[in-house]
């Protein structure tokens, strides 16, 4: 197989972009599509069926276990079965790891600064195993979005009933992603993804961005007063997921735009206060247009990933929707001014910059 493209991009002497050298055109562009609805569809289908068994048994609150382990999905879209497989079970090991590390902290009750350390502490190793892996999507983003999420909302049930669900949610996801093998039957021997043969001093440095940006908004969002400091870290990780400076700084643009027009959505789906179920349903529908967006345009997915998230979270710990939302969208700008920060001061190695 072709060996992929490293981790991290390099950047060229003098060649740093600023603010002012952002082409306007970037923010709206659209990528090419490359295969976007069967990946869609597979990861809709591994958010429903799990989810809407526990609305089924009259257990709404659970369904955030389940789509945290069906994220899963999302990783290897085009890659053929055998390798999706591959990818998609060491996507799982730190999907669901980062889960049950917050299942055990919301177990152990323990304070928000305790959090932020460990969860910037947790985003620095990912880093390193997703860089490694080359997993993709990049990052941590997602292990430590669940390890958050999951250690802020009250532990309704046994903490291994809790990690059943979302093992159980994952592993239904790798079926689905390798479902389609059984019309093909073909099966490559000896066939592996490529790894990176050493842990070089670029995913160093990448891993510590993580861990300071992630740092950095976790104690903002504490600091300021408002609540959910995790949708801050996590908001402090997404620029960081591009491979260039120009890059990091659209995606983090995104990450407001978009989610600030998500917000105003989910007051569409909130205020009107529907049934429980109805909730339920909504998450498992918004799960097909945020994956099919999420390759192509990060901001236009984020309209609709962003009330996938609040009403999950909504379903998990009923709140004030108006304080959830507003929360959301200030959590929201401040990690992502610091995850922006961050890429402008930490560079890369000297040595990858060219001479």
């Amino acid at each position: 197989m072709a060996r992929m493209a490293g981790p991290r991009a390099t950047e060229s002497r003098g060649g740093a972009v600023a603010f002012g050298a952002l082409d306007p055109r970037a923010l709206l562009a659209m990528g090419p599509a490359q295969g976007d609805r069967p990946a869609a569809w597979r990861v809709a289908l591994g958010v429903a069926v799990p989810s809407l068994a526990l609305l089924a048994i009259g257990r709404p609150d659970l369904v955030i276990y389940a789509v945290f382990g069906a994220f899963v999905g999302m990783y290897g879209r085009n890659e053929p079965h055998q390798l999706r497989v591959i990818h998609q079970g060491q996507a799982a090991v730190l999907l669901v790891g980062g889960t049950v590390i917050g299942i055990g902290l919301a177990a152990a009750h323990v304070g928000p600064w305790t959090l932020v350390a460990l969860e910037a502490l947790v985003a620095g190793v990912v880093s390193i195993i997703a860089d490694k892996y080359r997993l993709k999507p990049g990052g941590p983003f997602f292990c430590i979005f669940a390890l958050g999420a999951c250690a802020s909302v009250p532990l309704a049930v046994p903490w291994w009933c809790a990690t059943l669900i979302c093992l159980g949610s994952a592993l239904f996801a790798v079926l689905v992603g390798f479902a389609g093998w059984m019309g093909s039957r073909n099966w490559v021997p000896g066939a592996v993804r490529p790894v990176e043969p050493v842990i070089s001093p670029a995913i160093l440095v990448h891993a510590l961005r993580y861990v300071l940006a992630v740092g950095t908004a976790g104690a903002a969002g504490i600091l300021s007063g408002i609540g959910h400091p995790y949708w801050a870290m996590a908001a402090g990780a997404v620029p960081l997921a591009a491979e260039t400076l120009g890059a990091r700084i659209v995606r983090g643009i995104h990450r407001v735009v978009g989610t600030l027009a998500g917000v105003g959505m989910t007051a569409l789906i909130l205020l009107p206060q529907p049934p429980i179920m109805l909730l339920g349903l909504a998450v498992v529908v918004l799960q097909f247009p945020s994956e099919l967006f999420m390759a192509r345009h990060y901001g236009l997915a984020l309209v609709f990933f962003t009330p996938l998230i609040l009403v999950m979270t909504y379903l998990a710990s009923p709140t004030d929707p108006g304080v959830l939302m507003a929360d959301r969208a200030v959590e929201t700008m401040v990690g992502a001014a610091a995850g922006v920060l961050v890429a402008l001061c930490i560079r890369e190695p000297r040595a990858l910059r060219g001479s």
